[in-house]
């Protein structure tokens, strides 16, 4: 991803630092079935419903269409991303609520992977993102069953673009969403076939910005630290 595209702090952020080389520490480990790495990411999608029909193209003639539409509401998709898996996942669901996310973390345990002994996940920090959902929806014997399974990280705020899942559904976007879509109905259908196209041709990510590249690229968000003798001056003396 270009530089310019990034979304970073403007200063120094030890926070942005950690949770950065969490994510970054997380994406070199190599592939183990047995702890399968998920991104997972949302985004919502404005339905829109054409006025008038478009007219097909024809010898000659491109196709032609009015800029005239109607708006049918907005949906949303959560994608969970399994980059060394080649396997992408896409739920529409009417909203994103914490009810929502507790419900995709149950499915993607039980469901998607049942044999694995924890699925180690990178999302962003979004208040829904919450342990605690889980005790909100489910019993406590299957909120701590499902927590048990989740090996959880965040990235940072301002660092979305440490999460692959985001580069998943800009993929998304440009070859699926670039179009009107009416309904949910419609919209689950072709993501559907997308998820299914790139699943079938094993596409993926290929990531390649480590730990070592952030100390040097993004030196400047990096804590100063002092020197031996003047953290000394700055603790308290005890009497």
């Amino acid at each position: 991803m270009p530089k310019e595209e990034w979304c970073i702090p403007p200063q120094q952020s030890a926070e942005f630092v950690y949770h950065m080389e969490d994510v970054l520490e997380v994406y070199q480990r190599p592939e183990d079935v047995r702890f399968p790495l998920v991104c997972f990411d949302e985004t919502p999608v404005q339905l829109i419903r054409e006025t008038r029909h478009s007219i097909p193209a024809q010898k000659g003639q491109p196709e032609r269409y009015d800029y005239e539409y109607h708006r049918e509401g907005t949906a949303n998709l959560f994608i969970f991303f399994a980059p060394l898996l080649n396997w992408r996942h896409v739920k529409v669901t009417a909203q994103r609520t914490k009810a929502d996310w507790a419900i995709c973390m149950d499915e993607l345990v039980s469901q998607h992977f049942p044999s694995a002994e924890r699925c180690v996940f990178v999302e962003d920090n979004l208040n829904t993102h919450t342990p605690s959902a889980l005790y909100e929806i489910f019993e406590p014997a299957k909120a701590r069953r499902i927590l048990d399974k989740l090996e959880l990280h965040f990235t940072p705020k301002h660092g979305s673009w440490l999460n692959m899942a985001e580069i998943e559904f800009s993929v998304l976007s440009r070859q699926c969403l670039n179009g009107y879509i009416p309904n949910r109905e419609f919209l689950a259908s072709e993501t559907l076939a997308w998820e299914t196209e790139r699943n079938t041709n094993r596409a993926t990510v290929d990531w390649r910005f480590t730990t070592a590249d952030a100390r040097i690229k993004l030196k400047k968000l990096y804590p100063v630290i002092h020197d031996e003798e003047n953290v000394k001056e700055t603790l308290p003396i005890k009497a």
